[in-house]
C-alpha cells in the first residue's frame, strides 16, 4: 500500500481516478475509510486523494510526543499533494480533517484551488473558550491511555467501526493534534479567496453554529445543511450528502478566474 516517508514517519494514503484533484482527511480518532461510501462519486471525474493523519489508521503512530501537531499534519497534506503531482487541489475535511484544511489554506493559499468544510468548527477567538476545548480534548486522549481503543465503541458512527493499531497514536494526537493554540484559523476566514462550501448535519447540534459562522464569514461561501444526520453527516446519509457536494465540485470545472471571482 502507497506510503510516504515523513522524517521517518510513514503516511498512508490511497488514490482513485483521475482528473482535478480532491484531497479529503478524516475527522480524529477515525480514517480515511470513512470516505468508502464517497469513493464512486468523487472519483467518476476526479483524482481522489484520502489518506490517514498521522497516528491513526494505516499510518505511523510515531512514539515522540512532538511528532503530532498542526504544523506536521498541514505539511503532512502538502506532501501529499507533491506525491500525486498536484500543484493544487480541491482540500477538504471532517471536523478535525475540516479544521486541518483551513489551516492548510492558511499556510499554502496558492495550493488550494476550493475548500470542503464539513462538520467543523473553526476554532475560537477568545482564550478562555480555547481553553475549554483544549481541557475536553487532553481529557480524551488521556481516555484513550487508559482504556484503550475500546473508547471506540460508543463513538460515532464515522469512529465506532474503525481499524487502529493501538490507542497510543490517539492519545498524542488528541494532546498534540486536537488542542489548539491560537486565534490564527479563526481570523482566516474572512480573508479566504476560493470557493468554499460548508456542510453539517442537521442533527450535530454542537456543530451548527460553528458551520454558520464560517458560511457567513467566509466571503461567498456555500453551506448546506443535511436532513437527518449527525456528525458523521457522510455515512449518515451518504446520497445527500453527495447531492450536495457533486454540484459545488461541477461549479469548479468552469474556468477558475469566474469560479474565485
Amino acid at each position: 500500500m502507497p506510503n510516504i516517508n515523513r522524517d521517518g514517519v510513514n503516511i498512508h494514503y490511497e488514490i482513485f481516478g483521475s482528473g482535478p484533484v480532491v484531497l479529503l482527511t478524516h475527522g480524529y480518532s477515525s480514517t480515511s475509510a470513512m470516505w468508502t461510501g464517497q469513493i464512486e462519486a468523487l472519483s467518476e471525474h476526479h483524482t481522489l486523494v484520502l489518506w490517514d493523519m498521522r497516528g491513526h489508521g494505516q499510518s505511523d503512530y510515531p512514539a515522540d510526543p512532538s511528532a503530532y501537531s498542526e504544523a506536521l499534519t498541514v505539511g503532512d497534506m502538502a506532501a501529499l499533494l507533491d506525491q500525486v503531482g498536484a500543484e493544487h487541489a480541491i482540500v477538504g475535511g471532517l471536523s478535525l480533517g475540516g479544521y486541518m484544511s483551513l489551516a492548510f489554506y492558511r499556510a499554502h493559499p496558492d495550493r488550494v484551488r476550493a475548500l470542503l468544510i464539513i462538520n467543523t468548527g473553526p476554532g475560537f477567538k477568545k482564550d478562555d473558550a480555547r481553553q475549554v476545548w483544549n481541557k475536553r480534548a487532553r481529557e480524551t486522549g488521556d481516555r484513550f491511555e487508559r482504556e484503550g481503543l475500546a473508547v471506540l465503541k460508543n463513538a460515532s458512527r464515522e469512529r465506532s467501526t474503525v481499524s487502529h493499531r493501538d490507542a497510543a497514536g490517539l492519545a498524542k494526537a488528541a494532546h498534540g493534534m486536537l488542542t489548539q493554540r491560537d486565534a490564527r484559523v479563526i481570523e482566516l476566514l474572512p480573508h479566504i479567496k476560493v470557493p468554499s462550501l460548508v456542510v453539517v448535519g442537521a442533527d450535530d447540534t454542537p456543530f451548527l453554529a460553528a458551520s454558520d459562522y464560517m458560511a457567513a464569514k467566509i466571503p461567498g461561501a456555500q453551506k448546506a445543511v443535511i436532513p437527518a444526520a449527525g456528525h458523521a453527516v457522510n455515512i449518515d446519509q451518504p446520497q445527500a450528502f453527495i447531492d450536495a457536494v457533486m454540484p459545488f465540485l461541477d461549479t469548479l470545472e468552469r474556468p477558475i478566474a469566474k469560479a474565485a471571482s
